[in-house]
């Protein structure tokens, strides 16, 4: 069987001389300690709370962030992975033009990439749905800790792709607010139902038009954001390179699929490319 450099060798070919642009996904974050969504190694499925159910009711509110904050000491602690760390030095390099993430972990941000565009938003910030001011997730976190002292935050936990957990009760919980107008709090993370802000995605197209390909990092393609994001790269006819361990929804798009760990392969892209 050839090495890992040989079969990547005709994808730096392809690659080579154009601009990168990337799209990544939970899978790119696994190594770093953060499940994904979909295929082998990730999480039994559960029915995700929508936007209209947290919005709904203060007991929603109250399940959501009592299972949101029993897992953001393991999911804010987590560090970029090798995979992080080549797409930045690529960008580093001037052979990507940025990358355009569904994940709301901030990895590629802390790994160095200057140009990141947070499709579905960042867990690391919250947001004041009365008056729009912004926190940070560690001082809403505080807060937290600070209105439960009976909450006895693990230092394990079982974490699902958004950072959440599964709390036992919610009984005597009492809600993070905003500290200016005492409005309620939600992540700044676009949930299930919820449509990505029209001017988010437009920045996402400008970042894909200013490259001359796409490389595809760890995303099933079952999230239509980044369907979307193929059917333009297609329109242009840029070649479209797609790295996840599972079949996508886009392979036979695909001018090159390589099942493997994005840690292992963007490394080694990165290297060839360099």
């Amino acid at each position: 069987m050839p090495s890992l450099h040989a079969q990547l060798e005709p994808v730096a070919e392809l690659l080579a001389g154009r601009r990168i642009a990337f799209l990544t996904g939970a899978g790119l974050s696994t190594d770093s300690g953060i499940p994904a969504y979909r295929g082998a190694g990730s999480a039994p499925r559960r029915t995700p709370m929508t936007v209209q159910t947290f919005l709904g009711s203060e007991d929603a509110q109250r399940r959501y962030w009592l299972g949101s904050h029993l897992g953001w000491r393991s999911f804010g602690a987590a560090d970029p992975n090798p995979g992080h760390r080549a797409i930045a030095a690529l960008e580093s390099d001037a052979r990507a033009v940025g990358v355009i993430t569904q994940n709301v972990d901030g990895l590629h941000l802390a790994a160095g990439s200057a140009r990141v565009v947070e499709l579905h938003g960042t867990m690391r910030t919250v947001l004041c749905l009365r008056c729009g001011q912004a926190f940070s997730r560690d001082a809403v976190a505080a807060q937290i800790e600070h209105s439960n002292p009976w909450l006895d935050v693990p230092d394990e936990v079982l974490l699902a792709p958004d950072g959440d957990v599964r709390p036992e009760s919610t009984a005597g919980f009492v809600l993070p607010i905003c500290t200016v107008c005492r409005g309620p709090l939600k992540p700044d993370v676009v949930f299930f139902g919820e449509f990505i802000p029209a001017d988010r995605f437009a920045t996402a197209e400008a970042l894909l038009r200013s490259g001359d390909a796409l490389v595809v990092a760890g995303s099933s393609l079952v999230v239509n954001s980044g369907i979307r994001i193929i059917e333009r790269a297609r329109r242009r006819g840029l070649p479209i390179v797609i790295v996840n361990l599972e079949p996508t929804r886009a392979d036979a798009w695909a001018s090159v699929t390589i099942a493997a760990s994005t840690s292992v392969v963007l490394p080694a892209l990165q290297e060839l490319l360099s």
